[in-house]
């Protein structure tokens, strides 16, 4: 083209199809919402490649199949050898396992691919980002232990047991697993927001479940053995699982777990209900706490 030509050319501008949003503004609560389906699905690989699925899938099947053996057992037996209450207690090694494996994966790539700032930018802010990833992980391990008990109930229903009886065993039951749920879920996040290498939260989960129920169980054995059974109560305070056995043993009518089935008095469940509720709440303000460092 000669310099000529360059220079008398008009100018041409090329409309590439982009254009205004003229639709309606959903606003923060469904933003919130979606943030909460979408960390739901998440928490079981949903939405995500095949490989994400494996253990989320895995770990569901491995909690539900001995209810499926134990309601086999009932309609044989025409007996529940279990308590309802007692179920994830008994299978709290695979329920720790899920929150190690999913609470990093819901909040540690938001930290380590520093996109936790374009979901504060509009409409959704701070407070509806923590309490969506927190519903989420809490509905997920309620998902989690309480569909093993339905599978319980629907066997001991099909067996013909009485079900007055069992409907009110299994009310609890879900009442225990709703506290553990939450419980847990706070304490699984603010442990995994501390760190955007999910290796280093898998780890750190792991360690803040099983060291404190550890070293709680062997002390509150030596306390049994020594025949101080005040002791083997109040020592349950310093575990999460053996802190939902407490709450579970006062209010829900439940068989303690701890040695002797030596569980708190009345006055104790009370500092039991107080210790987890402020476990709970203190779990959310430092994950709002985290948040207001990180977000902006």
């Amino acid at each position: 083209m000669s310099r000529e030509t360059a220079t008398t050319d008009p100018a041409r501008i090329h409309n590439i199809g982009y254009r205004g949003y003229d639709g309606p503004r959903l606003g923060r609560a469904y933003a919130r919402r979606s943030l909460y389906a979408q960390s739901l699905r998440g928490a079981y690989g949903l939405g995500r490649s095949a490989k994400s699925k494996v253990l989320p899938m895995v770990l569901f099947g491995v909690m539900c199949l001995p209810a499926l053996i134990i309601a086999a057992v009932a309609a044989q037996t025409k007996r529940m050898p279990i308590e309802y209450t007692s179920y994830a207690l008994y299978l709290q090694a695979v329920i720790g396992l899920y929150l190690a494996a999913q609470a990093p994966q819901s909040v540690s790539r938001d930290l380590r691919f520093r996109s936790v700032a374009l979901y504060f930018s509009r409409p959704i802010e701070r407070l509806d980002y923590v309490l969506a990833k927190y519903a989420a992980m809490a509905s997920a391990l309620f998902v989690l232990t309480a569909t093993p008990l339905l599978v319980l109930y629907v066997g001991a229903l099909l067996a013909k047991l009485e079900a007055a009886d069992h409907t009110r065993q299994f009310a609890q039951g879900l009442g225990s697993v709703a506290l553990l749920s939450v419980l847990f879920a706070g304490i699984g996040l603010v442990v995994a927001a501390l760190t955007p290498r999910r290796g280093f939260g898998v780890a750190a989960v792991i360690a803040a479940l099983t060291i404190p129920y550890g070293a709680v169980s062997t002390i509150q054995l030596i306390a049994h053995d020594q025949g101080n059974t005040a002791a083997v109560g109040w020592l349950g305070l310093f575990s999460p699982i053996t802190l939902v056995d407490g709450v579970q043993t006062t209010f829900l009518g439940a068989t303690s777990a701890f040695p002797g089935n030596a569980g708190p008095s009345t006055a104790g469940g009370v500092v039991y209900l107080a210790v987890a509720l402020g476990v709970v709440a203190g779990s959310y303000a430092l994950l709002m706490r985290r948040y207001r460092k990180v977000g902006l």
